[in-house]
């Protein structure tokens, strides 16, 4: 049993102001002489506007020039270079910088090992991260321990992330708003949310619930998801002082997809009385509403909206109207869908597992749902579990389970073989085919077994 005390602040806390959680890049101080050489500033401003523009390989070259030069970069450079590579999601060249600065030799501070434990954070790497991290020893402050938590928690290391958390504590700092929140992310789930509680109750005692919307967006969704508890999520967001477009689009998606479609048109016509303006995520979430209710006028009418804000080629907006037209249409036809789709200027596994689901389901287009199948593999676009399903419940349809084990054959390849709804839909396409003693293989290999997997042997 865990017992979790928070200590009490010495006084009152309010957000930490970004000098301190991010010291400017003056209080680093070089350690080489490396600013005494007239190359040194003209280089390093050319880094940082290569940087500014996102050139990240040309910024990596003018770091190898300044060395070239006898103009070493110093600790505030690679600090700028890392945190770019970081913003700009490009981890290899962020690995290579590292290295670089190992080899620089430079004795590196607790801002630039900070930046390299959410560097390897953000690519999943959190050994090397935990690694960075224990070498600190004392030079460890409340950033590298809040970079520690939110690495656990934003890699489905929740226990780990509660017990950094922990000893964080014992060893006498005081979380931030960061740190609160990467916390509560830890506890989003059925296992952990009686802890995500308490860190509630702390966080609206200690101020930060409404100095930050961060804070109160994680609590929405510790609710939405450990639980499916939308009343205490609608509750927080209640209580937030300050709503932005993020918050109202959380709390739409949320009740939109955990079954409270009505809930999520009501709050979305709610947001745009207060003022808001919907964005691509709302639009899509919205929509997805609509169709779990069957509400194509309604539908119609966004899709209207976003024709005229400019969104209806974004591939989010995009697949929901697919979606919206293939389950709205009372005729079953899937024009509009494909319409919808063909509008599209760029697709992805969404928007291709979106058209070829929607003439699946129509009941008539079952050839056409494989022959895009085929086009979206020829565009070299990998399908997932879903596309999969998909297009076996088409052979299944065909009764053709030859072509039906030949997609199976290339879920087997990809490593999707196992995962449920693609072996559910292998079991039926055997049973329905009267191959029972290969329907009953497809069974026994399924790494977890539901409701469907029974159903669909049982009915073959």
């Amino acid at each position: 049993m865990i017992t979790l005390s928070l200590p009490s602040p010495a006084q009152p806390l309010l957000p930490p102001s970004s000098k301190t959680l991010n010291p400017s890049r003056q209080n680093i101080i070089p350690s080489s002489d490396s600013s005494k050489n007239p190359n040194f500033e003209p280089l390093k401003n050319r880094l940082i506007r290569q940087l500014d523009v996102g050139h990240l390989r040309h910024a990596i070259s003018t770091l190898d020039l300044m060395t070239q030069q006898k103009a070493p970069p110093d600790l505030t450079t690679y600090s700028i270079l890392l945190k770019s590579c970081i913003r700009f999601h490009n981890f290899q060249l962020g690995k290579l910088v590292h290295r670089k600065l190992i080899q620089s030799g430079l004795e590196l501070d607790s801002v630039v090992l900070n930046t390299l434990i959410s560097l390897y954070s953000k690519c999943g790497d959190t050994e090397t991260a935990r690694s960075i991290f224990e070498g600190m020893g004392s030079r460890r402050d409340l950033v590298s321990w809040s970079a520690m938590v939110s690495c656990y928690a934003n890699n489905n290391m929740e226990w780990q992330a509660i017990c950094t958390f922990l000893d964080m504590l014992e060893l006498g700092f005081y979380p931030n708003e960061y740190c609160f929140t990467a916390m509560i992310r830890a506890c989003s789930n059925a296992k952990y949310s009686w802890i995500g509680e308490i860190i509630y109750g702390s966080v609206l005692k200690t101020g930060y619930f409404e100095a930050d919307v961060c804070v109160g967006c994680e609590l929405i969704d510790m609710f939405a998801k450990s639980s499916g508890d939308l009343g205490s999520a609608y509750k927080v967001f209640e209580k937030m002082p300050e709503r932005n477009l993020v918050t109202w689009t959380l709390m739409i998606t949320r009740f939109a997809q955990l079954g409270c479609a009505r809930d999520a048109i009501d709050m979305f016509l709610d947001m745009e009385l207060s003022g808001y303006a919907p964005d691509r995520f709302t639009y899509s979430s919205v929509l997805s509403a609509c169709t779990k209710l069957g509400l194509l006028a309604l539908g119609k009418q966004l899709h209207s909206r976003v024709i005229c804000f400019g969104l209806a080629l974004d591939v989010c907006v995009g697949c929901s109207l697919v979606n919206m037209y293939a389950k709205c249409a009372a005729d079953g036809l899937v024009d509009d869908s494909r319409k919808a789709f063909d509008r599209m200027p760029a697709h992805n596994v969404m928007s291709w597992t979106a058209i070829i689901t929607a003439y699946v389901q129509s009941g008539e287009c079952d050839k056409e749902a494989i022959e895009l199948f085929c086009r979206m593999i020829f565009c070299q676009i990998q399908p997932n579990q879903f596309s999969f399903s998909s297009v076996l419940k088409a052979c299944v349809n065909l009764s053709d389970p030859y072509i039906g084990e030949q997609v199976y054959g290339y879920a087997v390849k990809l490593g999707l073989a196992s995962v449920n709804c693609v072996g559910n839909s292998l079991i039926s396409m055997y049973a329905k085919s009267g191959r029972m003693e290969d329907a009953r293989k497809a069974f026994d290999i399924l790494f977890e077994k539901n409701l469907v997997s029974y159903n669909a042997i049982v009915d073959g």
